[in-house]
């Protein structure tokens, strides 16, 4: 024993027993007695103006900016994405020729060595358009896409992207890390998770404290950048429907906020892989109906790698998770293509791979607060029973504007083998912060107001019929599914430790960066809720 190791007994004791409180909680130990932070400081949801350096466009000429990484389906893959040219915005605009600019990836294991070469993907040039006059119309800079293949898993490449047949229309050289290989015993590190970003000064809050916390992925839950909040002329509200309700029969949006956006993001998304799912600000009515042309646009996604036939859900591996992306603002019903789709992909797994299952979306199923309360019931009573049967471990949302964590929960009631639902919509965006929860008094909304405008209008919400709630539409308490509850901003990071064990940590904003507001092992327990059956878990009956 060294010297100064030793500890007398009762000394020694005391210790043990404070590192064992320090510890955090576990979902082993059942579900947690629901919790509820008073309201606090948060902070105002100020927008970072267009004359901000960091959202002012900083390159000239066909040099690319926006430079962002997307991982594939696998980690043997990745995206590169990036623009080039500056976007028009007018009565009368003129879009750029996407075939200019050629669209190349020069990469390698070292920065003053990239000796490989990618040119397989596409560029396209999108517009956002309005038939009413004294409406500005949008077009896009060139966007590119291109996918880089034959990668190492969990090697850190170096690589520039541009046009190298044009002077100075390559980008400097940037680097990321490939998702470890695909298997039970490799996991990455950090996975930050985060909702209704925006671009506020609470946004570049959460984006400085992420970026400290080191992630090897992020994983960004819709509502990107709030573009729709805006006139076409670039004036903003914080109530568009109040303001500007009577202006034209489209939704306007400024589409410079997307630019804006990803000028900002851009040290984040050269270096870290950004995986992103679209949430109702997205939507971005325009002539001919058309919706989601910045979302579809902007981003690079698995779709077609992990069978999907489109970019509002796919699929796609890191170690031994398993991910699937999911669309609030698709059709979900069982008859659609995504739930189709969605049974081939879980068919799929094999646990002994990829022990974990985690699926995102924007649009939560679980939400004990007033806003939003129960509007995506009509996307649970579809997708519920099909997650639960192949035993989807974590569920990530955003939407709300505050952070909630469940215990784990099917269909409204407590449930060792159900997923434990986390919703991080409190990013940053401008829109104000979730305060009132449906089971304060008076906080119950009118069930009439719950109806899936995207989906027809169709209105699945309605009383309880059993359990602590029957015959009434909201709770009276907290409910008992509902673990922790506030209102702040901040984000999560999520690590996987091994096939069983995940650490879930959300960060607040107005706390230190390596402070913890909300903490919980998430343990697996295979053999209490799953069996091995034909290649695919199938799940067995259980409860506490």
């Amino acid at each position: 024993m060294r010297r100064g190791s030793f500890l007398p007994p009762l000394l020694l004791a005391a210790a043990l027993v404070a590192a064992a409180a320090a510890e955090p909680a576990s979902t082993l130990s059942g579900p947690a007695r629901p919790v509820t932070v008073p309201l606090g400081e948060r902070g105002h949801a100020v927008d970072l103006p267009d004359t901000d350096p960091r959202v002012q466009r900083r390159v000239t000429g066909w040099a690319p900016e926006q430079v962002a990484v997307a991982l594939s389906a696998d980690p043997t893959s990745a995206w590169v994405s990036w623009i080039t040219g500056d976007f028009q915005m007018g009565a009368a605009v003129h879009p750029l020729d996407p075939t200019t600019v050629a669209s190349v990836v020069r990469y390698g294991l070292a920065a003053d060595s990239l000796l490989h070469e990618a040119s397989s993907g596409e560029s396209l040039v999108y517009s956002q358009l309005y038939p009413f006059e004294g409406l500005q119309n949008y077009t896009s800079g060139i966007i590119h896409h291109v996918r880089l293949r034959g990668l190492e898993p969990g090697t850190k490449y170096y690589y520039q992207c541009g046009d190298p047949a044009i002077p100075d229309a390559m980008s400097g050289v940037h680097a990321f890390r490939t998702m470890p290989a695909v298997g039970p015993r490799s996991y990455p590190e950090r996975i930050a998770v985060v909702g209704d970003l925006g671009l506020t000064y609470n946004t570049t809050s959460t984006v400085e404290h992420m970026v400290r916390n080191q992630p090897d992925l992020v994983l960004l839950l819709g509502d990107v950048c709030y573009a729709n909040l805006y006139l076409t002329n670039g004036t903003g509200t914080d109530c568009y429907s109040c303001d500007f309700a009577k202006s034209t029969p489209i939704h306007e949006t400024y589409q410079p906020r997307w630019d804006y956006w990803g000028r900002y993001m851009e040290p984040v998304t050269s270096t870290i892989p950004m995986m992103v799912v679209e949430g109702n600000h997205e939507i971005e009515e325009q002539i001919h109906n058309r919706t989601f042309a910045a979302y579809s646009s902007r981003f690079a996604f698995p779709s077609e790698e992990s069978g999907s036939s489109s970019p509002f859900y796919y699929s796609f591996d890191a170690g031994g998770i398993h991910f699937v992306m999911l669309a609030s603002y698709a059709d979900y019903t069982r008859s659609g293509e995504q739930f189709r789709w969605l049974e081939r992909d879980l068919e799929k797994v094999d646990r002994s791979v990829t022990p974990w299952l985690i699926a995102g979306w924007h649009a939560p199923w679980y939400t004990t607060y007033k806003a939003h309360y129960r509007e995506a019931e009509c996307m649970r009573v579809e997708m519920e029973e099909l997650l639960y049967s192949h035993g989807v471990d974590v569920v990530f949302t955003g939407h709300v504007h505050a952070y909630e964590r469940s215990n784990r929960v099917f269909n409204y009631t407590l449930d060792p083998c159900g997923p434990v639902h986390i919703s991080v919509g409190d990013g940053g965006n401008r829109e104000k912060m979730a305060t009132g929860h449906a089971d304060d008094a008076g906080g119950c909304p009118d069930p009439a107001s719950t109806p899936d405008p995207f989906m027809g209008g169709v209105l699945c919400a309605a009383n309880f019929t059993a359990g602590p709630a029957a015959g009434r539409f909201c709770w009276d308490r907290q409910p008992e599914y509902s673990a922790y509850r506030e209102s702040s901003f901040g984000h999560g990071v999520l690590e996987v430790r091994n096939d069983t064990h995940a650490l879930w940590r959300w960060h607040r904003n107005q706390d230190r960066y390596n402070a913890v507001g909300d903490e919980v092992y998430i343990v697996r327990e295979p053999h209490k809720c799953l069996r091995p059956g034909n290649n695919k878990l199938t799940r067995l009956s259980s409860s506490y």
